[in-house]
């Protein structure tokens, strides 16, 4: 089965806001058993452009992914998020070749 991730840019308008955004939405993560690959760190923009922080997790499967995303307690940690930043997010599948 593919996996699924979460690939998001992120400008952040107040880090200690974010700070509880993270604090918050870590059990929802961690119920859905995602692993972060990414989590901000150096850049270099190549092609178009970008926001400042990228981010990207990675679940077991699409559905779980998607079901994270959707669940109550993750909106509710991105309540808080959405106020102190911009983003760009989308859900894709691994590829399973």
């Amino acid at each position: 089965m593919a996996k699924g991730y979460w690939v998001a840019h992120v400008d952040v308008d107040d880090m200690e806001t974010y700070k509880t955004y993270v604090a918050a939405n870590a059990a929802p993560l961690a119920e859905y058993k995602a692993r972060f690959l990414v989590r901000g760190g150096n850049q270099q923009v190549r092609e178009g452009t970008a926001r400042k922080r990228t981010v990207v997790l990675e679940f077991d499967s699409f559905d779980a992914a998607v079901a994270c995303y959707d669940s109550l307690a993750y909106q509710s940690a991105k309540d808080i998020r959405d106020p102190v930043s911009t983003a760009d997010m989308v859900i894709v599948q691994g590829y399973d070749g």
